[in-house]
């Protein structure tokens, strides 16, 4: 993940940008749904990423929807509300049957990635059984040889290991990489004067005849001011991921006992009046100049932390960012876009653990 072997892998990201405009061609003045195709986008160049493409694309295409739905349905059981957080001793009854939901899901999760695991095993295989240097190239290689070397009596490391670790990665990569994008456009949609601006820059910076390459990016300040906006007012996880500390402390008058479960909510946070002036007003200029390195993404100020901070801040920020500004970019720049017809934006937020819509965006491209 550090940006040495992102930018050796940029390769991935544009093929997968590339198809998607090829794909979003055929869908000219057609209404599509915009969260879909950035997560299987985002899906694709992960898997790249990890284990590369051997798999058969129309295979992989399948698998990805089914994937989709799995982990959409899994991440909203995650965060819905459960009678047995409050009286834990009611856990083992599972009265609202979300454990027997969720066992349900991860078996589905693992059969998916179970096909993966052997396509890859399979091309390794046929490689005439590599080993040392040459099997590590991918990520999964990784795992697999250190799988290997494990092997034998008091092994803690395993094909459900591995499974683990690709689930954090694929579901905490792709999820929330679609539904910020899919917020950003909504937000742009709302605000065409701003849409404007992005659409004005990015032809500046690329050229009104030339197609968006992963280079321009960092060249693209308003733009970026507009996703940090967008993190701002909906944070993918709006109580980031729950803390545990080892030992117990006093925060202001307050005692957080060991061991206990602590949610920061960054929500209430990036809404407080008292570090953001008219804080439900989309206004991205508040991150230009100055203010856009005091507010970056890596934690450094407790009043903006869509990542997280510290040891535990998100592992995957360089290549989200990169996505997330690479789709942004290219979308803005290869078509206009509109509303189907009747429907007007709805910016209201659906409760869970990864702040999505409540309804889907779907927009209508259309040739510039």
């Amino acid at each position: 993940m550090n940006n040495t072997n992102l930018q050796a892998s940029h390769v991935f990201r544009t093929e997968e940008v590339r198809k998607l405009i090829r794909n979003l061609d055929t869908q000219i003045g057609s209404p599509v749904q915009i969260g879909e195709l950035i997560f299987l986008t985002e899906l694709h160049v992960l898997t790249s990423l990890l284990w590369g493409g051997e798999m058969d694309p129309t295979e992989r295409s399948r698998l990805g929807n089914e994937f989709r739905v799995h982990i959409s349905k899994l991440i909203d059981l995650l965060g819905k509300p459960n009678v047995s957080d409050f009286f834990p001793v009611l856990a083992r009854f599972d009265l609202q049957g979300i454990a027997k939901e969720m066992r349900g899901v991860v078996v589905e999760v693992e059969r998916i990635f179970d096909c993966f695991i052997d396509a890859k095993v399979k091309s390794m295989a046929a490689g005439g059984g590599m080993e040392g240097e040459e099997r590590s190239k991918d990520f999964i290689g990784i795992l697999l040889e250190l799988k290997d070397k494990q092997l034998g009596e008091g092994s803690t490391f395993g094909l459900t290991q591995i499974k683990a670790i690709l689930m954090d990665i694929v579901a905490g990569g792709s999820d929330t990489t679609a539904t910020m994008v899919e917020w950003v456009m909504t937000e742009l949609l709302h605000n065409p004067s701003i849409m404007q601006k992005v659409q004005q820059e990015v032809t500046n910076v690329v050229g009104a005849n030339n197609v968006v390459e992963e280079s321009h990016v960092s060249k693209l300040h308003y733009l970026e001011a507009v996703v940090k906006e967008t993190f701002r007012l909906h944070p993918p996880l709006p109580l980031l991921v729950p803390r545990y500390p080892s030992e117990s402390c006093t925060i202001g008058e307050h005692t957080i006992p060991k061991g206990s479960r602590v949610f920061l909510n960054m929500w209430s946070i990036h809404m407080d009046p008292h570090v953001w002036e008219n804080p439900l007003i989309f206004r991205p200029e508040r991150f230009l100049n100055d203010n856009s390195e005091k507010f970056d993404f890596i934690g450094n100020n407790v009043e903006y932390l869509p990542f997280g901070s510290g040891r535990r801040v998100c592992p995957g920020i360089p290549l989200a960012e990169k996505m997330v500004m690479y789709l942004l970019a290219t979308l803005v720049h290869t078509y206009e876009w509109g509303l189907p017809e009747g429907q007007k934006i709805d910016l209201s937020e659906k409760f869970g653990i990864v702040m999505r819509k409540e309804t889907p965006l779907i927009a209508v491209p259309y040739h510039k």
